[in-house]
């Protein structure tokens, strides 16, 4: 792919590659409409710097059902107990940041600076949104993602304290609950991922939810009044 291809030319998601899993295409661009082109075929950009830009389409997909969200012992006790205040779209630009920072034992960031000026203007276009957990006025925890009509696109999340990034994933199932999202997507599945109640599905099954589900149009992450 090139950035001269038009925004919505992927190959079909059947011939992404088993090996490496799931990479289904290389090259084109960061543009919104190649961006939101992927969401709605289920392919996502993941790739280190260096890198061209790689587009993925895994089989199985890991998502989660906001009605299956476990909330453990712990996290009730967090949401009680622990002070946290909880925002939506308040400072996309510092989850995205703090999303980027190098964590403990691992090597770079995939979420490199073109990947953040991406998603900050799909922010300002109205489609990638964020969840914040504050503490005493300070940014502790948080996600991001892209919301196409009844499908949240999950990108990624972090937490400066214990508990903050779930505090903040348990909010986004909240607002799923209000506002009729059926799925958030995860894309791979981890250990910290199942406990929370995820689940990982066919990839055909993920195509039905985005037919099903998917609009194309930007949507707030909160409900409107009447």
């Amino acid at each position: 792919m090139s950035p001269q291809d038009a925004p919505d030319r992927f190959p079909p998601i059947e011939q992404a590659l088993d090996e490496p899993a799931g990479l289904l295409a290389a090259g084109g661009d960061l543009s919104s409409a190649r961006l939101l082109a992927a969401y709605q075929r289920g392919i996502f950009p993941w790739y280190s710097p260096g890198q061209p830009v790689l587009w993925w389409a895994p089989d199985p997909r890991e998502v989660l059902y906001p009605s299956e969200f476990r909330r453990s012992r712990s996290l009730m006790k967090s949401l009680r107990n622990r002070g946290f205040e909880l925002t939506v779209d308040r400072d996309f630009d510092a989850v995205i940041r703090a999303c980027a920072a190098p964590r403990p034992h691992s090597i770079g960031t995939w979420i490199t600076p073109e990947m953040r000026a991406a998603y900050l203007e799909l922010h300002r276009l109205g489609y990638a949104h964020s969840i914040e957990t504050w503490r005493e006025g300070r940014l502790v925890g948080g996600l991001y993602g892209v919301r196409l009509g009844g499908v949240f696109f999950g990108e990624s999340m972090f937490s400066r304290e214990s508990d903050a990034s779930k505090v903040a994933l348990s909010h986004l199932v909240d607002l799923c609950l209000e506002l009729g999202i059926a799925v958030i997507d995860c894309q791979l599945a981890s250990r910290h991922l199942k406990s929370l109640g995820s689940r990982s599905i066919p990839r055909s099954e993920f195509q039905c939810l985005l037919r099903q589900h998917v609009v194309l149009e930007p949507l707030p992450m909160a409900v409107q009044a009447a």
